[in-house]
């Protein structure tokens, strides 16, 4: 299974795990321009909950990929996605992290 494989494999299981605790998909995948890519934007209580997806062999090397850079560029990514849609709504950043079957989710990772 080649790494994009894998990376859809992981974005699925994130969108299916997000779905059996109420939320709602709205999108996956939205590419802002030069900015980044959001894997995942839902919702659930009228909050947008824009979520990174990582997965990997290890918890450690998996929470160690959500540097202050890819904080920065995702919260970019977010602005972009909001005026795009013109959106004036409360959302937070969530993390999940999937290694083997087991799957994290960490809310609101920028308070």
């Amino acid at each position: 299974m080649s790494t994009k494989e894998k990376g859809q494999a992981a974005e699925q299981k994130a969108c299916d795990y997000l779905k059996s605790y109420g939320f709602e998909i709205v999108e996956q995948n939205f590419y802002a321009k030069k900015l980044g890519e959001i894997d995942i934007i839902s919702k659930k209580n009228d909050t947008y909950h824009f979520v990174e997806v990582k997965s990997s062999v290890d918890y450690e090397s998996a929470i160690n990929n959500i540097t202050p850079s890819k904080i920065s560029k995702l919260k970019r990514s977010i602005d972009y996605y909001l005026q795009t849609k013109k959106l004036d709504v409360a959302y937070c950043i969530d993390v999940i992290i999937i290694v083997d079957e087991n799957i994290d989710l960490i809310s609101n990772i920028t308070i």
